[in-house]
């Protein structure tokens, strides 16, 4: 049985739905971004405990199948986004079409409809966030931040950045993390 999980983005929320699901059951199951596979079904008892432990981390557990498939999508685009290995010509619709062994219209149309925003609008504000958190870390420079996200030239992620943010890239690393957002408020 898989139960699908929304506002996971990282290792940390992982860990976090272990450690709650080990409260309360006693049987085989594995955690990945956005979902919880288990050998058999929670109790009636069971699945509202781990509901609301689940809540109080500020995930939500999704009972809807377009949800499910929404946080599908996005999980696979934050895990490949925070990998930093983005190949210049990356296709969202192929990556999707193929990872979810959809047409990717139909993959764009639901995303769409429930989201109020393109695929490629969240893939853009994903990669944007990953390129303020590594200015605010001032580990990598603008040129290796592009290469690694697929940016086809410096000047290309920092009009873009300019574009959704306002900011420059070196006035927001001037200014910090006073502008930066987590994924799950993406």
């Amino acid at each position: 049985m898989t139960l699908y999980i929304k506002n996971m983005v990282c290792n940390r929320c992982i860990l976090a739905v272990k450690q709650e699901l080990d409260k309360i059951i006693n049987k085989p199951f594995s955690v990945s971004l956005g979902e919880v596979v288990l050998e058999n079904a929670l109790s009636e008892k069971e699945a509202m405990q781990f509901r609301e432990s689940l809540n109080a981390l500020g995930f939500e557990l999704l009972d809807d199948q377009k949800q499910k498939q929404i946080e599908k999508i996005k999980n696979l685009l934050v895990v490949k986004v925070q990998k930093g290995e983005l190949e210049e010509h990356f296709s969202v619709s192929e990556y999707l079409g193929s990872s979810l062994a959809k047409e990717y219209s139909t993959i764009s149309r639901l995303f769409s409809e429930v989201e109020g925003m393109t695929v490629e609008q969240y893939f853009i504000m994903l990669k944007l966030e990953k390129v303020k958190e590594w200015l605010a870390y001032d580990e990598l420079t603008l040129s290796e931040i592009a290469w690694k996200l697929g940016y086809s030239s410096t000047a290309y992620l920092s009009a873009q950045f300019k574009k959704m943010t306002g900011l420059t890239p070196s006035h927001f690393k001037k200014t910090g993390n006073a502008h930066r957002k987590t994924l799950d408020s993406i």
